[in-house]
């Protein structure tokens, strides 16, 4: 059962304090698991509107944008396949959560009281700090982590440059967790931890004064996500700064941050940004000679090397100038529309697919899944002009014309129109009749279709429905339909 105290989950108001974690315990507060809201998917709107708002200013400001489109793009790009595996399974952070807390709990903390919402509060950050410390420091925890340091833009698009798999390892530090507080009171946490780092990616706020001390800000994290020498490591904050003040990572913002990588990899194509330090790892650990060293190569530091400290000598960090440039897309301006065209119609469909998850097949789910893939790889290629990108194009146009036949696939506004094809259906023939359909999952109350045969093949043009499932194949009409 939910606090009675709670206003509406969903309000705009709460949406954007759930950004800036200026919310009460009375109002995000439940009792179970499957009561906790999606604070994620409901930020998506304010994640697009501050974007919009952070375009505005810099522009305002500084006379430019705040990032590249190419960039920008990857960057979602990342945020949109790290959702993805979210379609088939509960986040393996709350399924450990919940079998540590079924199994091993040592005593119940009260769901209900505030006092557990505030030891949430900082356990869960606490757990944040420490697990992006070791992403850091374990090679093959920042093989995931990496990902999210690759954009050589410093915007609110870069927050969403999510790994697809450093989920898989974090979850060791939130467990110990799982032995008092109950998992309805983590999730709430979980949720507000990551959002609250979205609007500290963000070159537009210089400094907040005192709150500096406390709180990670832009600052503490534009520090945290540059490759000059001083930045390397340091501010591992997710909500308090204080981690780092006491554990001695941190460091103040003071010559200019240079964003990205200290080896830039010069790609928006998303799989080699996602697992290109997984190859170089492979490559390196058959090249390093004895088994300890092939161990370390693994589980120490991603600068180290035989004869090396733990995480690697700090003067093998290349030096910047403070003059480099980002790496920017030779695509001409009407192709970077295009992508975006692309972008935007593939986020259409991949909010669809999260919001009719319960009512779609499995068959449906995973033909969704690769074509949101292909369009991102395709869009990757496009703008790093890969030789083989008009290829990868044509097949993704085929794709969505083949899912979109098939009826895997539906238009992004079904309330006004949509078509399907039928072939063989009355050649030669112009056919006008009326008919109800079914759904694929229930009936829909009976809607009316026109049907044109054009050069033997059947447009089926609806006009008046507001049908928001997939349309199962029609019936056969031999019965129902009247020669006009």
């Amino acid at each position: 059962m939910r606090n009675p105290g709670a206003p509406q989950a969903g309000s705009i108001s709460q949406g954007f304090r759930v950004m800036f974690y200026m919310v009460q315990p009375n109002e995000t507060t439940f009792q179970t698991l499957e009561e906790v809201p999606d604070y994620v998917k409901q930020a998506t709107p304010i994640f697009i509107s501050l974007m919009l708002l952070e375009l505005i200013v810099s522009w305002i400001h500084k006379g430019k944008l705040p990032g590249g489109l190419d960039d920008a793009l990857t960057s979602m790009s990342a945020g949109v396949l790290s959702r993805l595996p979210g379609l088939f399974f509960r986040s393996i952070e709350v399924t450990s959560y919940i079998y540590v807390w079924e199994n091993y709990r040592l005593f119940n903390l009260p769901w209900d009281s505030p006092w557990t919402w505030y030891l949430t509060f900082l356990g869960v950050d606490f757990g944040y700090y420490w697990f992006h410390r070791m992403a850091h420091e374990v090679n093959i925890m920042w093989a995931g982590h990496q990902a999210h340091h690759s954009s050589e833009d410093y915007n609110l698009s870069t927050a969403l440059r999510q790994s697809v798999f450093q989920i898989y390892t974090s979850w060791i530090f939130y467990c110990p967790l799982a032995l008092f507080i109950p998992p309805s009171v983590y999730a709430v946490h979980l949720q507000f931890n990551l959002l609250y780092q979205f609007w500290i990616h963000t070159e537009v706020i210089s400094n907040l004064g005192p709150l500096e001390l406390i709180l990670n800000t832009p600052s503490h994290h534009r520090v945290h996500h540059g490759r000059n020498r001083y930045c390397i490591d340091k501010n591992f904050a997710g909500t308090l700064i204080i981690w780092d003040r006491l554990f001695g990572t941190f460091e103040a913002e003071n010559e200019k941050v240079v964003y990205g990588l200290t080896h830039p990899i010069n790609t928006f194509e998303p799989f080699k940004v996602q697992f290109h330090h997984l190859l170089y790892m492979w490559t390196t650990f058959w090249a390093t000679p004895g088994f300890f060293n092939k161990f370390s190569v693994i589980f120490k530091g991603p600068g180290w090397g035989p004869g090396k400290p733990r995480l690697g000598l700090s003067e093998e960090i290349p030096q910047v100038t403070g003059k480099e440039v980002p790496f920017s897309s030779s695509a001409s301006q009407l192709l970077k529309l295009y992508t975006v065209v692309q972008f935007a119609l593939m986020l259409g469909f991949y909010e669809d697919t999260f919001a009719d998850t319960a009512v779609l097949s499995q068959v449906t789910l995973l033909l969704r899944v690769c074509f949101i893939i292909l369009t991102l790889t395709s869009i990757g290629f496009l703008l790093d002009q890969r030789p083989k990108a008009a290829s990868v194009e044509t097949l993704r146009c085929l794709m969505f014309l083949m899912l979109f036949r098939l009826g895997h696939l539906k238009p992004l506004i079904p309330s006004l129109s949509f078509a399907l094809e039928l072939t063989d259906f009355y050649p030669g023939r112009r056919v006008t009749k009326y008919f109800p359909v079914e759904s694929r999952h229930h009936k829909i109350p009976e809607a009316k279709y026109k049907v044109v045969d054009l050069s033997k093949k059947v447009i089926i043009i609806a006009l008046h429905t507001t049908m928001t499932e997939e349309i199962f194949p029609l019936r056969s009409p031999n019965n129902e339909m009247g020669r006009t």
